[in-house]
């Protein structure tokens, strides 16, 4: 069996890169998107669709209704899950999408056994000055206002009475899939733009906003996934506060920041990757499996 991971910023291509791979390496996709594993957010999502899908087996599509927390470690299962299906059918695994902090954790492991649901009770700089004051090195890499990470170390200091350091030493991260071939797609910054106008005025057109209407009268506005991109910005315009055109620009301009990110992200964490153009990349992973 052989597992590659094919990364690049939102809009990419991945998807269908990924289809067109399986399509010819006999695999399995798990998809590595925070948004996509959630049931009935579709338009929004991107996420392929069952026609699209054909009968190539997706892990990581349709997983869990929207009011139900999903995260890293639940995304850990699930690789555990699609890589055991794979074993036993003689499958390859291809594993896409752009939560690149999903990825990481697959490489480099977690350091399991904290209730990751701890809330602070104290405030995030509160939480940060007291954790900066007792472990300076670890806190070092955290930005002040990172409320998801300065709850994580927080949890861990409450939880353990350890520093995050001290913790992180006793308890050292298990790897899941150290050695993933990573391939990333490229794209020039203007043409990429293209694409993201492109996407987001399909997704306007094939009915984002009543999709979003629907989530919002079944879910309310409280779950995380309702903070995602083209979610926000579509509860501005049914608030009143953008037109529709500027719900398109505002979407557009949110999903180049996010791929500006995902961008930095992948090329400070995952170093040793092929990166190449999408029609060259295509070459270069059936060369990997030796197609």
């Amino acid at each position: 069996m052989k597992e590659i991971a094919i990364i690049g910023s939102t809009a990419s291509g991945k998807t269908a890169l990924s289809l067109e791979i399986a399509s010819k390496t006999n695999s399995i996709i798990l998809s590595l998107d925070s948004l996509c594993v959630y049931k009935e957010i579709d338009i929004v999502s991107a996420k392929p669709t069952l026609e699209e899908r054909g009968e190539i087996l997706h892990f990581g599509i349709d997983e869990v209704y929207p009011n139900v927390e999903f995260d890293v470690v639940c995304f850990m299962e699930l690789y555990k899950k699609a890589k055991e299906y794979a074993l036993k059918n003689n499958k390859n695994l291809i594993i896409v999408g752009g939560t690149g902090f999903y990825l990481k954790a697959l490489i480099d492991g977690l350091s399991l056994g904290i209730e990751s649901k701890i809330k602070l009770d104290i405030s995030v700089a509160e939480a940060y000055d007291l954790l900066y004051s007792l472990d300076e090195v670890y806190m070092k890499k955290i930005e002040k206002n990172d409320k998801y990470r300065v709850e994580k170390a927080y949890a861990i200091y409450k939880q353990t009475g350890l520093t995050p350091t001290l913790y992180f030493e006793k308890n050292p991260k298990i790897p899941l899939a150290k050695d993933l071939k990573i391939f990333e797609i490229l794209w020039e910054k203007e043409e990429l733009k293209k694409r993201v106008a492109s996407r987001t005025n399909t997704m306007i057109k094939s009915g984002l906003i009543d999709e979003i209407i629907y989530l919002e009268r079944k879910y309310t506005r409280a779950p995380n996934c309702m903070s995602s991109i083209g979610i926000v910005e579509t509860f501005e315009y049914l608030d009143g506060k953008l037109s529709k055109e500027e719900l398109e620009e505002k979407i557009s301009q949110n999903t180049m920041k996010l791929a500006k990110r995902q961008n930095t992200f992948n090329k400070g964490q995952f170093l040793n990757k092929t990166s190449n153009i999408i029609d060259n990349l295509n070459s270069d992973i059936l060369k990997y499996f030796s197609i």
